[in-house]
């Protein structure tokens, strides 16, 4: 009977960790799980499955800084828990600034058996030299973007692209027959931390008001990842004197919410390549702390922020980050969809073309053979 550890640190790798668990346990109904995850895998794994990423889950230098201790703390639990344990093989799902470094430690502590890596670090955007050390301490690449192959597999690194686990997620989550899209109906999606939210609300409601005096009729609604946020949301358009008649807050209709919204504006993350997926017509945004912003723009290195973008090599989706993310030109970008026709079909033929690329389904499916195979 095999025993696996696995550590994912935020929602994504929480949703994608569960995935891979439930295909691995098709095949071998008996097998063990533990690590560190969220409420869905240890929904899969029970209690030997810590669940850490709601304080595990925060993004920006600064912000990691203030948690030093915090995860010096839970990588010491970690190497600990694999030393007595001695699982069959370790599964670090993304998150890359805690992955790497427990995957390092691994080795050092003399972890031997397989290290196998699900959903890539995007090192290939911050830190390609990196590759070179990651093919010396893993075993397994598992990717989800197609052009993360040919680039581990240089470095001597064996590598397997089981597809994005977003195209079954997709298929299953289609509405049909509804009727389309709401007309006029315009979405807003701050994403799903509590940080997100407080620096790009405000300027959604504020484009919400532009948007009032030059379209009519026009209606807002804002996608709450959970009941916490959506008081956080709530609290916020009070104190901004914006009522909810005008702009409504829904709770987890997140993908309905893609599909029924004439267009909408994303927080960068895997929402825009959802909405890409949903075929939303949409606009990139977003805003971290100014400190974040500078030390990014120093070490990354790809000219767009966008997963649909960085796969298309161009924009074809709007982005508006930092300095350019204002009410204005998120008005000004969002009127322009709901107004020309034909940029908006324009937009959604780059983006199905776009979408394709991230292969045809069953990407746990094949997440899991790659795993079992390898120990």
């Amino acid at each position: 009977m095999k025993k696996l550890f696995l550590l994912a640190g935020e929602i994504s790798g929480d949703t994608h960790g569960s995935g891979l668990m439930r295909s691995l346990r098709e095949r071998e109904p008996q097998m063990e799980f533990l690590g560190y995850g969220g409420v869905q895998m240890r929904g899969i794994g029970g209690e030997p499955m810590v669940d850490w990423v709601e304080d595990a889950g925060v993004v920006g230098l600064w912000e990691v800084l203030k948690m030093y201790g915090w995860f010096k703390q839970k990588m010491a639990e970690a190497l600990a828990m694999v030393a007595e344990q001695q699982p069959d093989a370790v599964v670090l799902i993304d998150y890359p600034g805690f992955n790497l470094r427990f995957a390092k430690a691994l080795r050092e502590q003399g972890y031997a058996k397989p290290l196998i890596y699900y959903i890539s670090p995007q090192v290939w955007a911050w830190k390609k030299g990196r590759i070179k050390t990651m093919a010396k301490l893993l075993d397994l690449m598992i990717c989800i973007f197609p052009f993360e192959k040919v680039l581990y597999e240089k470095s001597g690194l064996p590598t397997v692209f089981a597809g994005h686990p977003m195209v079954d997620r997709v298929k299953t989550l289609r509405r049909e027959g509804t009727g389309g899209r709401d007309k006029g109906l315009v979405g807003f999606f701050p994403g799903s931390r509590a940080n997100e939210v407080k620096r790009l609300l405000p300027v959604m409601l504020e484009t919400a008001t532009r948007m009032e005096s030059e379209i009519p009729g026009v209606k807002f609604v804002i996608s709450a990842a959970n009941a916490r946020l959506a008081t956080l949301m709530g609290e916020m358009m009070e104190a901004a004197g914006r009522p909810e008649a005008k702009a409504w807050i829904e709770t987890g209709t997140v993908y309905d919410l893609m599909q029924r919204v004439e267009v909408g504006a994303v927080a960068s993350g895997t929402a825009t390549l959802e909405a890409a997926c949903f075929g939303l017509p949409y606009v990139l945004v977003y805003k971290v702390n100014g400190f974040t912003f500078v030390v990014g723009k120093a070490v990354v290195k790809i000219k767009f922020l966008g997963m649909i973008n960085i796969l298309a090599g161009c924009e074809v989706v709007k982005e508006l980050v930092q300095g350019d993310f204002n009410a204005q030109k998120v008005a000004t970008e969002l009127g322009r969809l709901m107004k020309d026709a034909a940029a908006r079909e324009g937009l959604l033929k780059d983006l199905a073309q776009t979408v394709a690329l991230l292969g045809e389904g069953g990407a746990y499916d094949k997440a899991a053979d790659a795993v079992l195979e390898k120990c």
